[in-house]
């Protein structure tokens, strides 16, 4: 599967800090699969511009309107 195909998986995810003052996405998927994640907050906010970025490419996809480069 690659990453621009829809996926029949359903999953919850948890953002949250950790004791150790990392950050953890925890994603938990059917099957019992629980995956936490654990980033420096460096790293994290990478992360969250690299949502961004990708949310308002998939907005711009909806509305027909082409991408903007980064």
């Amino acid at each position: 599967m690659s990453i621009d195909k829809q996926s029949d998986i359903a999953a919850n995810m948890q953002i949250g800090p950790t004791d150790q003052g990392m950050v953890r996405i925890y994603v938990e998927a059917e099957g019992g699969i629980e995956l936490p994640l654990d980033f420096d907050p460096e790293e994290a906010d990478e992360i969250a511009e690299e949502l961004r970025a990708a949310a308002e490419a998939a907005r711009a996809m909806a509305s027909g309107k082409p991408k903007k480069k980064r």
